[in-house]
């Protein structure tokens, strides 16, 4: 029997929110619920439910941002694929990644640093040329969220919104506690679990929800 894709998709958030903690849906708010349910929605991993944090006021933040036109910076060439393209466009905004121009991979060798940390240098340096907002989406690579909170630190880079949500073992939770340690716009998930789609599905969720509110 055939199914259309956008019945699929509001079944399947419907059987997400039905095998949800019900304390956990009322512990977010509306915008940020939909960001959980869509981080469930890709890993089917109901572990998100407890682990997403969001600054204050973060998603209406981010709204603004996008209207202005960003720049989605990501520290992987998989979550910059993972980022719909179309919506992208209709906001005026664009998604670079740094990782495997041949340039970063050189500057990482000579100086014994990580092409992720590069990526962030690359950033701030976009930042500065464009002045168009900026948005960091880190779902890999603990060292960019490493690198990013020194920048912030010493105040030579503080990009509009993170979200970070490395996946792995080293540094990951370390690198995370750091960015939370900032007070900057985020969002993170707390502990081991993210990844690359993770980080593009929280960037498409924030955009089709900017484009749903029509605002």
């Amino acid at each position: 029997m055939f199914v259309k894709p956008e019945m699929i998709e509001k079944e399947s958030m419907r059987l997400i929110e039905e095998g949800m903690d019900k304390k956990r849906i009322a512990f977010y708010s509306k915008r940020e619920l939909k960001i959980v349910k869509r981080c469930i929605h890709t890993s089917a991993d109901f572990d998100y439910q407890y682990n997403m944090i969001f600054s204050k006021d973060v998603v209406g933040n981010a709204f603004e941002i996008f209207k202005r036109g960003a720049v989605v910076v990501c520290d992987t060439a998989m979550a910059a694929a993972g980022i719909n393209k179309r919506v992208l466009g209709e906001l005026n905004s664009e998604v670079r990644s740094f990782i495997a121009d041949e340039d970063v991979a050189k500057e990482a060798a000579e100086r014994g640093i990580t092409r992720s940390a590069i990526c962030i240098e690359r950033a701030a340096s976009l930042y500065e040329k464009s002045k168009k907002p900026v948005i960091i989406a880190v779902g890999n690579a603990p060292t960019a969220l490493i690198k990013l909170h020194e920048m912030i630190k010493d105040g030579s880079f503080i990009p509009d919104l993170i979200i970070g949500v490395p996946v792995g073992f080293v540094n990951v939770v370390e690198s995370k506690e750091l960015i939370l340690s900032d007070n900057c716009k985020c969002i993170v998930s707390a502990g081991r679990k993210g990844g690359s789609n993770i980080a593009a599905c929280i960037v498409n969720s924030i955009m089709y929800q900017l484009k749903e509110e029509n605002i």
